[in-house]
């Protein structure tokens, strides 16, 4: 069955043939790049004489460009924790310069990295009627797969961020439902088979996994994480993070302390969490051990983390660039709705970073960009 492209509601899209997109690729690279006041006037010539043809060509509304080309989309956003707090900080700098940059009309949600009320606000947002949604998917395609359906009869397109939604995105790509975020399984096992390697751990030592299996999406990554060690011959400690520690990281010290005096011969810690991964430093300490008594690894950067690679109680982590997870899907979202493009899965988890490579983004960590 051929499924039909959908539009936004408040702009027309035109068939896409050999003039719009060269249209379409102008007008993206002026949103990016800005124009040339001194340009050649051939070229300006040659642009004017290109969209004459082109609207002779097609029928339809114009197609936008320039400066804040996106101005007539509203987006409902969710950047994933609490206002504030690191990660979720980064995912709404680069919400927030999406909308600088391309002029939609954003509402934003702040979810304490709660299922329960991420569901909540998708029925909020969607009560809003924005053009489109850009989620997390923590939840799982079982409790978010409804809620989308019912968006996309009420013509809102969603588009999903951190966590995939395998289920919906297959469904609703050719409507412009795609991913921005890691690959959570693969970066999962990729940090464990890493924190492996440069720790020298051998067989039978233990490690510690902090993670969110009882989640059905976002546990994916920890379950890579505990198959990483499993497969390296590791025994696995596993503490469930609770949801006071989810919405809080430092409230998770007593668990902390606790899982490590239970367990003294714990050699390699991991949170799959970039909040507690920033509070690295603070649990080791609380629990009277030294920088290179265990070796630290976790998820993502941001100033408090950088503080704890400098201060040698935290040895690794893996960069998901979270800015990265605001802005493409605002774009994604512009994209669909102005030009009708399907979504699109970009994968964001560039690099490990320790304190041997993190001078070279330190500037921009410190302003949560990176």
């Amino acid at each position: 069955m051929t499924k039909q492209l959908r539009t936004g509601r408040r702009r027309a899209v035109r068939p896409v043939r050999a003039g719009l997109a060269v249209l379409a690729t102008a007008a993206l690279v002026a949103a990016c790049t800005g124009a040339d006041d001194n340009g050649d006037e051939n070229d300006a010539q040659d642009t004017e004489d290109g969209q004459a043809a082109a609207d002779e060509d097609e029928a339809g509304g114009e197609t936008p460009s320039g400066d804040q080309w996106c101005s007539d989309v509203s987006i409902a956003a969710f950047p994933g924790g609490g206002q504030g707090t690191p990660f979720t900080n980064n995912v709404h700098n680069g919400y927030m310069a999406a909308e600088a940059d391309l002029g939609p009309d954003v509402t934003y949600f702040f979810s304490e990295w709660s299922e329960e009320q991420m569901v909540a606000q998708f029925r909020e947002a969607m009560a809003l009627e924005p053009d489109g949604m850009a989620v997390m998917g923590h939840p799982g395609d079982a409790a978010m797969g409804p809620l989308i359906d019912e968006a996309y009869e009420n013509d809102i397109q969603v588009t999903v961020v951190n966590v995939e939604l395998p289920e919906s995105q297959e469904q609703y790509a050719a409507d412009g439902t795609g991913y921005v975020g890691a690959p959570n399984y693969d970066a999962g096992k990729r940090l464990a088979e890493e924190a492996v390697n440069r720790s020298g751990a051998e067989s039978g030592e233990q490690a510690f996994v902090w993670g969110l299996l009882a989640q059905e999406g976002r546990g994916q990554r920890t379950q890579g994480i505990v198959d990483g060690f499993e497969e390296a011959g590791l025994e696995v400690v596993y503490q469930e993070i609770d949801q006071a520690t989810n919405s809080d990281a430092p409230a998770g010290t007593p668990t902390f302390t606790g899982a490590m005096a239970a367990n003294p011969d714990i050699s390699i810690v991991v949170t799959d969490h970039g909040d507690l991964t920033a509070t690295a430093q603070t649990y080791m300490e609380a629990a009277g051990l030294q920088p290179d008594d265990v070796y630290f690894a976790g998820f993502d950067l941001n100033p408090a983390s950088v503080d704890a690679l400098d201060s040698g109680y935290l040895d690794l982590l893996i960069d998901q660039q979270p800015f990265l997870q605001g802005y493409l899907p605002i774009l994604q979202i512009c994209l669909t709705q102005v030009y009708g493009f399907s979504g699109l899965f970009i994968d964001t988890a560039g690099a490990f970073i320790d304190v041997d490579n993190v001078d070279a983004i330190r500037g921009l960590v410190e302003q949560e960009i990176r």
